[in-house]
């Protein structure tokens, strides 16, 4: 399948090359795990709100719908670390510490941000499928210390759609690497959610800059109504 630009995109109609197709984009859900959307896991521990968070996940599972149906390769990310721990910085794990949530600590959902734990994985409501993947990051972004880059290269992606948590972090980490390595990238916004509002709406006002410095932006409807509308 293959679509015209998303003329519902800001700052630009999304992607510049005019074109994209399933075969050459990916969508990347961005650690939509226990620990960052449940009351009893890392996120809430450290005083955010879920609020944002939470909102997400039901935007999330229409444009994951769509994704599979029209065919676009779907990859997962957790935000993890061994259970050694030796994939964790001295920085990160004593800004964990300072915060009251050490990573690795133990919580209602099992160890903090730890593989295998319950906390660590996907919630419920956009489980993966058998044979989508999950790339484990021990950082912020995606790509650091991953084979994410060689993956989507070798099935020769060049558009990212992404969603997932946080807007802020997480996923601005991610988009901006992304950005740096080539890829046309797509955040829908409405399928992000940050500890508040307002580094929600930072977020999005930093990809305005520049005429989409970062990429472009649009809400998950317009995605999947395009989709819907597909030429095969």
């Amino acid at each position: 399948m293959s679509w015209a630009s998303l003329s519902a995109s800001q700052p630009y109609c999304w992607p510049l090359s005019g074109q994209w197709a399933a075969q050459d984009t990916a969508l990347l859900i961005i650690d939509m795990q226990q620990d960052f959307l449940s009351p009893d896991g890392y996120f809430a521990q450290m005083g955010y709100s879920l609020a944002s968070t939470q909102a997400a996940i039901e935007p999330t599972q229409h444009l994951l719908a769509g994704a599979r149906e029209a065919g676009v390769l779907v990859i997962y990310t957790r935000e993890s670390h061994r259970p050694d721990l030796l994939d964790l910085s001295p920085t990160k794990r004593a800004r964990a510490q300072a915060m009251g949530a050490p990573i690795g600590g133990d919580g209602p959902l099992g160890r903090f941000l730890v593989r295998g734990e319950a906390g660590c994985d996907i919630v419920d409501q956009l489980a993966p499928q058998p044979g989508e993947l999950i790339i484990d990051k021990p950082g912020n972004g995606a790509f650091h210390a991953t084979d994410l880059d060689q993956v989507l290269r070798s099935q020769g992606i060049k558009h990212l759609l992404l969603c997932g948590v946080t807007t802020d972090v997480c996923v601005h980490s991610t988009l901006r690497e992304a950005n740096d390595r080539g890829y046309d990238c797509l955040l829908v916004e409405d399928c992000c959610g940050a500890g508040s509002e307002e580094l929600h709406q930072a977020s999005l006002m930093m990809m305005m800059n520049e005429g989409g410095i970062f990429g472009a932006v649009t809400r998950q409807v317009e995605v999947v109504k395009l989709w819907g509308g597909a030429d095969s």
